[in-house]
């Protein structure tokens, strides 16, 4: 049987983790999302953006943090 209260750590640093997040993404990070790594394409009335840099400094940090914390267990 589990724990409840480290369940209960566990669930309360999710939600603030979560709420951070929506944070970040509701008031904006400077600059990114237009990297010069970014591609954007626009033809007529066809645009494409795929934001290619953005997506691996996104995905190094988060690397980065998630190897931080779960290397303290």
């Amino acid at each position: 049987m589990p724990d409840l209260a480290s369940l209960g750590k566990a669930l309360f640093l999710a939600g603030a983790a979560l709420a951070a997040l929506g944070l970040l993404l509701w008031l904006g990070v400077p600059g990114l999302g237009r990297l010069p790594g970014d591609v954007y394409v626009r033809r007529g009335n066809f645009s494409l953006y795929f934001p290619l840099a953005t997506s691996v400094l996104l995905s190094i940090v988060l690397t980065l943090v998630l190897n931080l914390f779960l290397r303290r267990r």
